[in-house]
């Protein structure tokens, strides 16, 4: 893919260097001299420009990106790149970094955008995902709140032990896409067993977790029997 991101700061460059390490091909773009930087990352195309003016993005070729990352720190400055790529650009896919959790809301497809991604919010699911056993938590968020990824670790008296994947009653709108077992990440089959201690992964919208809770014997924050 072409990626371009807007903000060559640590964020942004850290995105950048992931990317062209997988093959893609990455643009950069930075308004700020102090962080226009294109030793840190020399495989990346690097614009010194704002990303807020129209004329940048023309002269930088964002119309023929796949996706555009609005990684700045300041989220009014990542809204107005995003809602110029999508409605002056067409671009397909974009991403955008929110610094603030109260700005979330903001952060939807009115103002352009794809994939919101908060850090503090993710920073803490996964402090949730480490001291929570026994019901779902959620990682995080796609599609403007449409479906979640939500993971629950099943605790030693889980009543689903034992019990195939195809018998958990799963509400249509959600799906089982991976457990992970110890070392393992298992694309789970009609016939795998459950066993305690397993991690399971599912998407899902936001009103079919109560469902899952249930599917998996689960009660509020706690377990109920089958």
């Amino acid at each position: 893919m072409r990626v371009a991101i807007a903000g060559a700061g640590a964020v942004g460059r850290s995105i950048a260097s992931e990317l062209v390490e997988s093959g893609h091909t990455v643009m950069l773009i930075e308004r700020q001299s102090q962080q226009f930087l294109p030793e840190t990352v020399e495989q990346a195309d690097w614009v010194l420009g704002d990303a807020c003016e129209v004329s940048t993005l023309e002269d930088s070729g964002l119309q023929l990106c796949d996706v555009v990352i609005a990684a700045t720190g300041d989220d009014k400055v990542n809204l107005v790149v995003a809602l110029l790529a999508k409605t002056e650009f067409a671009v397909r896919r974009v991403v955008a970094r929110v610094n603030n959790p109260a700005n979330e809301w903001l952060f939807t497809e009115s103002w352009g955008v794809d994939v919101a991604v908060s850090t503090p919010r993710m920073l803490a699911a996964m402090v949730e995902e480490a001291v929570n056993v026994g019901d779902l938590v959620r990682l995080m968020t796609f599609r403007q709140g449409q479906a979640n990824l939500v993971e629950m670790t099943l605790p030693q008296d889980t009543p689903v032990a034992g019990k195939a994947v195809r018998e958990l009653a799963l509400p249509r709108d959600a799906a089982l896409v991976a457990i992970l077992r110890g070392e393992r990440v298992i694309v789970p089959q009609p016939d795998d067993p459950l066993e305690p201690g397993d991690e399971l992964l599912f998407v899902s919208s936001t009103d079919t977790e109560p469902d899952i809770r249930r599917a998996l014997g689960v009660r509020g924050n706690g377990i109920e029997g089958i």
